[in-house]
């Protein structure tokens, strides 16, 4: 592993001593990136002049510091190569070679074209995992397409089922649910090359397709019925595609009641005054039975809980038998008394734009925790810095910026 340049004080993490050139831009990156600098990764993220594009988007967007960018950037460190210039693929090279994760999404056409393929880096740093994140397979004929989070939720299948759900027209989930999802599964990917090569002494390339990563978490609830050859019945797990799946409206609000195993549904009637049903009515006797009428009972239980509010449900159903929970909303989310109590929203001050309102990391660790934050930095705030860790004189660095390969940042390291 290589040495970070954190502080001597600051508590190891469980990735400390991996340091990551991070090539990625947008979500899906920068999310898996992310991952591993919150948990100690030295992550070395390279910019474009422009930036990340995220950095534009939103409130403080001209400081280039948007919110998007605000929430998959911390713990790195900016440097601005142009990767149009011999003198800036050269710098990336001579970076790779201290490197343990090379992590892009950039099209690996492209990377071949300027020289930044898995086998010329692997020639600089033969121990480098090379962790290419692209839209779909390079096997396969849709290999050289750009994808982005709306054209994957389209392609597997999962706006339309969306729509069939919701029984209106297909529509796509507000939350990069591909790019954070895959991102995550990069995450694990790459941890897990990470190891291996502690078995093997060597690096290797990955590719993560957001595509193909999607596909199992979909069909995995609703290949359902073509789960056997011939298909024993259709697409859809019933539960999940029934429209009454939904928070249910109380007097005042609305919650998640999930009524799910035998003991659910015997509770439930038995609050509600009708307990002969489970003993006379069929639709209730095994979760078979209920799976198939699902639409009818989760329309009971809708017509029952808006006869009260949400704190007499609350009240009436032991939360130890039956999940319930009010639903939140983003405001909400905010005035949670669990999280406060856990200390998950914490606000940080940045150096440029001020408080900034976090999340923490979610993973509790006993004797590797993550260490602390650095604030997400500026376009091109670390260049210099890192340029010198990587053996480059003063004189040098001066003649990249000047030749614009490299630049930094009007302010570098104003923490």
């Amino acid at each position: 592993m290589s040495a970070t340049a954190s502080s001597p004080a600051a508590p190891a993490g469980p990735l400390h001593g991996v340091r990551v050139l991070d090539l990625t831009t947008v979500f899906m990156g920068p999310s898996a990136t992310q991952l591993m600098g919150d948990l100690g990764a030295d992550v070395i993220k390279i910019e474009a002049p422009g930036g990340d594009s995220t950095r534009s988007i939103g409130p403080c967007g001209d400081l280039g510091l948007g919110p998007l960018f605000m929430g998959l950037n911390r713990n790195k460190r900016s440097v601005v190569l142009d990767l149009k210039q011999p003198e800036g693929v050269q710098a990336l090279l001579r970076l790779a070679r201290d490197a343990d994760v090379f992590a892009t999404n950039v099209r690996p056409a492209a990377m071949r074209r300027l020289g930044l393929g898995y086998e010329q880096l692997a020639e600089v740093n033969p121990r480098l995992i090379y962790a290419s994140m692209v839209g779909f397979s390079q096997r396969g004929p849709y290999g050289a397409k750009a994808a982005f989070d709306d054209m994957i939720q389209a392609a597997t299948g999962l706006a339309a089922a969306v729509g069939e759900a919701a029984g209106g027209e297909p529509r796509y989930l507000p939350i990069t649910i591909a790019d954070r999802s895959v991102g995550l599964y990069a995450f694990g990917v790459i941890s897990a090359a990470l190891y291996a090569r502690e078995q093997t002494g060597r690096g290797q390339s990955i590719e993560i397709p957001m595509f193909e990563t999607m596909i199992p978490y979909i069909l995995g609830d609703h290949l359902y019925g073509h789960t056997f050859v011939p298909e024993k019945g259709g697409f859809g797990y019933p539960r999940l595609m029934t429209p009454h799946r939904r928070p249910y409206k109380t007097k005042d609000g609305y919650v998640c009641c999930l009524i799910y195993t035998d003991r659910h549904w015997q509770v439930f009637l038995d609050a509600i005054g009708k307990g002969e049903l489970w003993r006379t009515d069929p639709r209730f006797k095994t979760i078979r039975a209920r799976t198939q009428a699902i639409g009818e009972l989760y329309q009971l239980v809708s017509d029952e809980l808006a006869q009260r509010t949400t704190a007499e449900w609350r009240a009436l159903l032991p939360e130890s038998d039956i999940p319930i929970f009010p639903m939140h909303t983003f405001a909400s989310l905010l005035e949670d008394e669990h999280l406060a109590a856990t200390g998950f929203f914490q606000k940080t001050e940045h150096p440029a734009v001020g408080t900034v309102l976090e999340t923490a990391v979610p993973s509790e660790w006993s004797g590797t925790p993550p260490g602390p934050r650095t604030p997400v930095p500026l376009l091109g705030q670390h260049t210099a810095e890192v340029l010198r860790e990587a053996g480059y004189s003063p004189a040098e660095i001066d003649a990249l910026m000047a030749a614009g390969a490299a630049r930094g940042a009007k302010q570098e390291n104003p923490t």
